[in-house]
């Protein structure tokens, strides 16, 4: 984001080969829980707090002002945890979060798994309502030229790979995912689609 200024960093061989690293994480960041405080303990998942460099509010937004400044600090919007070798890890944007019966879910973790499986190209995850959890996972893919794969094969594959209560309740595969001009996927467009999947899925 721009309002935290530029921050260059490096990553070892090693690092490079964890997903979502990033290196080590620097003396003027901090990963902060929801209710402000520093996180200290490796693995537990927080929102990435940079110094606040150059701007000091948004003109003419003071709600938005609020939200992102706190005490000198910049809330970036990112989360990430610190593992057990210092290393900061990227795991998503807090707006994306999901909270699945109290526990929560980043989507980035399960959409690391769904692109290890062979025949999968595109993948996104969402939150979709649900009356009992509050939220639960969905997930749209597109598969690669020539191969074939049916949802439960690739909820399988998921199992696998994530504890239970990670695994995309609903999972549709699509001919190709809406991307925007600089080709990231636009969630926003497959939400309703995923939600009517996990509504119809439910009354079944």
């Amino acid at each position: 984001m721009s309002e935290g200024g530029v921050v260059v960093g490096t990553t070892s061989a090693a690092q490079a080969l964890k997903p979502g690293c990033v290196g080590k994480m620097p003396e003027h960041m901090q990963l902060r829980g929801e209710d402000g405080q520093v996180i200290i303990e490796t693995g537990v998942i927080g929102e990435i707090y940079g110094i606040q460099k150059h701007p000091r509010r948004y003109w003419n937004d003071p709600a938005a002002t609020a939200a992102s400044f706190v005490g000198g600090w910049t809330k970036t919007g990112d989360l990430g945890f610190v593992d057990g070798d210092g290393d900061l890890i990227i795991s998503g944007r807090s707006k994306e979060l999901i909270i699945r019966g109290g526990y929560n879910i980043t989507p980035l973790e399960i959409e690391t798994v769904l692109y290890q499986h062979p025949a999968v190209q595109q993948a996104a995850v969402v939150g979709v309502d649900h009356p009992v959890l509050g939220e639960d996972i969905s997930a749209a893919v597109s598969l690669r030229p020539g191969c074939t794969a049916l949802p439960v094969e690739i909820a399988a594959f998921c199992r696998e790979h994530l504890a239970d209560n990670k695994v995309p309740r609903t999972l549709l595969i699509l001919d190709t995912l809406p991307l925007n001009p600089t080709g990231k996927i636009v969630k926003k467009e497959l939400k309703p689609l995923l939600q009517q999947a996990a509504d119809a899925k439910r009354e079944q």
